[in-house]
């Protein structure tokens, strides 16, 4: 209890507990099937997402603080960019399927969406809300037709019986999922894994501070980067005092859009600022802070924020494997262990769905040509395998097979070749049994 009465945390605490205990007895009264609990009453009552900052952090006004923005369009984008292959195994390694299912991953899961569109809208949900859906449509002999992404906000997830299920609310109809027909993938889960946790609502606090940050700017710079003042002198009577009020407001602002550089006082007031301006509350400082927090929060590097306040071109160049490996490597293998186990099955041990990360070096051409190269030389690809991932049409032939570099000998055959470029004193001459051992 504070001097002033109950502060804010204890008042969202009271409601909590009393609205818990009402909405428990209510819905084993009224209607048991009903799913009641405090946390949608407070949510609804605008308790849930406030932050210390006073500001009340939703999912829509997160996405208007620029580092926020950019970190869940950058995430979402480049996932939603990677090439979505479908493979089978066969017994010589994997072959690559075209057609059916490969067509709707790769080029438009329904015939409303092209396969980008879906994706990023997928993942866009699970870096905001924490949480995306899509219901799988199959046909009657359960071949996957269309991919149809759902609402996060309006489903339940449930397990009844023991067996997870969705309750999915479309207007006035509720449709019922069971959990292989629908692909979830969640940012992070509750322990029930059920619940989910949203990376925005779960650091409000950082939020709100970014919020708070950028409409302080924003207002300072309105009232033409002057800081709040008060204004003395000899007033005489409170309507004085309101009219001077007013007189000072409407000139600082046309002094702003004007471009003054002085403002006239009648005689014996003066002007005394009040609250801290930019420079000293270090404004600048703080939102690059900010960046930093944000840039946590995603597990991203703030290089990608275009915060290159520390950047050089070393670890710049480390922070794009940071962001490879331990970012986008773990978020690929989650949604393809989603989508294999939804779209083939537990005991699927013959198609699988792969995200390409080598997509990343679409726009980095010379990279892309010496590596295709070290590995036609190596005997990895042959150059027809690398035509095709260049979309480029096979030659056939020799560019059909593997090639490697003639100097290449096993290591247990280079003590028995002989001297070179001394003419007649170059040695013996190899007798067909050592040919024969060095040909292999």
């Amino acid at each position: 209890m504070g001097i002033f009465g109950p502060s804010r945390r204890e008042i969202e605490s009271a409601v909590q507990t009393a609205v818990t205990a009402a909405l428990e007895q209510r819905a084993s009264i009224e209607d048991p099937k009903v799913p009641i609990s405090a946390s949608n009453i407070v949510e609804f009552l605008g308790l849930h997402g406030i932050s210390a900052s006073g500001k009340r952090v939703t999912i829509d006004n997160a996405l208007g603080v620029p580092p926020v923005w950019a970190a869940v369009n950058f995430l979402s984008g480049t996932l939603a960019g990677l090439p979505c292959v479908l493979y089978r195994k066969t017994g010589k390694g994997r072959e690559k399927v075209n057609g059916g299912l490969a067509a709707i991953l790769h080029d438009a899961v329904n015939e409303e969406t092209s396969s980008f569109d879906w994706r990023k809208s997928f993942f866009d949900a699970v870096f905001t809300g924490g949480r995306g859906l899509t219901f799988i449509e199959r046909s009657a002999s359960r071949k996957v037709s269309n991919l149809w992404p759902l609402d996060p906000t309006k489903a339940t997830v449930k397990r009844v019986d023991g067996r997870k299920s969705y309750e999915y609310r479309d207007g006035r109809r509720t449709h019922v999922y069971a959990a292989s027909e629908v692909i979830d993938m969640a940012y992070m889960l509750h322990s029930d894994l059920l619940r989910h946790r949203s990376p925005i609502l779960t650091n409000k606090e950082a939020v709100g501070l970014a919020m708070a940050v950028t409409d302080y700017g924003a207002k300072f710079f309105n009232n033409g980067g002057v800081p709040p003042f008060v204004l003395t002198g000899p007033f005489n009577s409170p309507g004085a005092l309101a009219r001077s009020s007013t007189d000072m407001e409407q000139a600082v602002r046309e002094a702003a859009e004007k471009r003054k550089l002085a403002l006239s006082l009648p005689t014996g007031h003066e002007i005394k600022s009040i609250g801290a301006d930019p420079e000293k509350s270090q404004l600048v400082e703080l939102q690059r802070f900010i960046i930093e927090q944000i840039a946590r929060i995603y597990s991203l590097p703030p290089v990608f924020l275009q915060d290159l306040t520390h950047g050089t071109f070393s670890n710049t160049e480390q922070q794009d494997l940071h962001l490879t490996k331990h970012t986008l490597t773990r978020l690929a293998k989650q949604f393809e262990q989603e989508l294999n186990l939804k779209l083939f099955g537990r005991w699927n041990n013959r198609q699988y769905v792969e995200l390409n990360l080598d997509g990343l070096l679409r726009g980095d051409f010379k990279s892309r040509m010496e590596g295709n190269a070290r590995a036609i030389q190596t005997g990895q690809l042959t150059p027809d395998e690398a035509r095709e991932m260049e979309n480029r049409p096979a030659t056939g032939g020799a560019a059909g097979e593997l090639h490697m570099q003639g100097a290449m000998m096993p290591i247990d055959k280079l003590g028995q070749l002989p001297a070179r470029g001394l003419g007649d004193s170059a040695g013996p001459a190899l007798d067909d049994d050592q040919k024969d051992d060095l040909n292999g």
